[in-house]
């Protein structure tokens, strides 16, 4: 007993403070648990700090508006003055652009900028000269298709280049107008399109700030929105219209290096114009040429692309014995001599027609051999067989006849026995040309 009073004695023992201090230090998860609580609370004011301020300022400033005592006395704002000039491309540029190549109007001339009227739209003049600097904008620029902003709206509308890269818009980008007008002669874009949100780009122009007497503004002037395309489509792109001496790769379907180039190239077809040369004569063994790969859909677009091609005012003549053909660049057939005597297209009979392809097809073998005749002599003719020639046009004289006999028996429908290693002439038992209020009859 005395064992156990003195232990409980001992444990309140107030000679013990030690022992006191030990249970009461908080645990150590419970350390824990305390500070990140603080934490969260120091993050949740910090967040909440700027809503609160917002909240107390936004109250107070609403109630300072409904106080009869504060009246907030807004600076008048100046009216905008509407201007009277602006500056306008008096053509598009022509398309398709790519980077480094210069770009033109439609018309293949540089790009020219006037000076018009606001109100009438017709070209204007200052007596003084006007500094004019051209500028990329964006393909979206103006929002929702307005035809007037602001100043700094335009400015806010330019395009920076990329990082690293040269001005987007170079060449002659500094003009000066005078009466009214300034030509572009050189200017290219540097960079393709396919970066920008838009992914078009146009063409600004805009006075320079304080160039114009007074400073009264003048709006800016900027083009349609168009794609600009890596020079290196350039080596590839098709040409709208083609022209003869185009390659035959410009024209539709057909791929530079590709399976119908080198087909065509076998065959010595390598220029639009001996593309439409072999269409024009031969156009079954074109086609044969190009193969099954070639479509239907397909042949329809590369021939219809071709024939947009201008033939040109050139004419080339071909005779054999008492016949002379003139054809133009591409063999569209134009005029017929016989004998000396020039012979309507749509007056030809069957075995008369016959024969003219027939001479057509050689004088396509013999293209090489060709002679070129003053076009003016064919003046007002047509390129078609089923299209008649005017009246007496002055002709060519034909070359003499051969002296061996050409003729053969009057039967259109038999086999043409041919005398000598020219060409036969057909003729029909009662063969005739008929001019307005005369007739000449030529018998067999």
């Amino acid at each position: 007993m005395a064992a156990k009073r003195l232990h409980e004695g001992y444990e309140q023992d107030p000679d013990q403070p030690e022992d006191k201090r030990m249970r009461r230090l908080p645990s150590f998860s419970t350390v824990i648990r305390e500070a990140v609580m603080v934490k969260h609370m120091q993050n949740l004011f910090r967040v909440l700090e700027p809503l609160l301020r917002r909240v107390v300022q936004e109250e107070l400033q609403a109630g300072l508006d409904r106080s009869p005592r504060y009246i907030e006395r807004s600076p008048e704002t100046p009216p905008v003055e509407r201007p009277a000039w602006r500056l306008a491309f008096r053509n598009p540029p022509q398309q398709p652009i790519f980077t480094g190549s210069k770009i033109e109007d439609a018309n293949g001339n540089p790009l020219e900028i006037i000076l018009v009227d606001v109100d009438t739209g017709s070209p204007s003049a200052l007596p003084q000269a006007l500094r004019v600097e051209l500028v990329p904008l964006f393909g979206d620029f103006p929002p929702d298709d307005r035809d007037d902003w602001a100043a700094d709206e335009f400015q806010k509308g330019i395009v920076k280049q990329r990082e690293g890269k040269r001005p987007l818009l170079t060449g002659e980008v500094a003009l000066t107008m005078r009466d009214g007008r300034a030509v572009v002669s050189e200017l290219q874009f540097t960079d393709n399109s396919s970066w920008v949100r838009c992914r078009r780009f146009r063409i600004g122009a805009r006075v320079v700030p304080g160039s114009s007497d007074g400073g009264a503004r003048i709006l800016e002037a900027m083009t349609d929105a168009f794609v600009v395309r890596d020079h290196r489509g350039e080596l590839y792109r098709k040409h709208y219209p083609p022209v003869l001496g185009d390659d035959v790769w410009r024209l539709e379907r057909i791929g530079k290096e590709g399976a119908f180039h080198r087909r065509l190239a076998q065959h010595h077809v390598r220029n639009v114009q001996e593309f439409l040369r072999m269409l024009t004569v031969k156009p079954d063994e074109l086609r044969a040429i190009l193969g099954d790969g070639m479509t239907d859909r397909m042949w329809e677009a590369t021939t219809s692309h071709a024939k947009t091609c201008a033939p040109g005012d050139k004419v080339y003549a071909y005779g054999a014995a008492q016949v002379t053909i003139y054809v133009d660049s591409i063999f569209n057939l134009v005029k017929v001599d016989i004998g000396g005597v020039e012979c309507p297209l749509q007056q030809l009979d069957r075995a008369q027609a016959s024969y003219v392809q027939r001479l057509l097809l050689d004088a396509y073998e013999h293209r090489h051999r060709l002679q070129e005749a003053d076009a003016g002599m064919l003046h007002g003719h047509a390129a078609a067989m089923n299209v008649p020639l005017l009246p007496n046009a002055p002709h060519v004289p034909a070359p003499a006849p051969a002296d061996a006999a050409l003729w053969f028996q009057n039967n259109p429908e038999i086999d043409y026995q041919v005398a000598t290693d020219e060409l036969p002439l057909p003729q029909a038992p009662n063969f005739s040309f008929q001019w307005p209020g005369q007739m000449f009859n030529m018998p067999g």
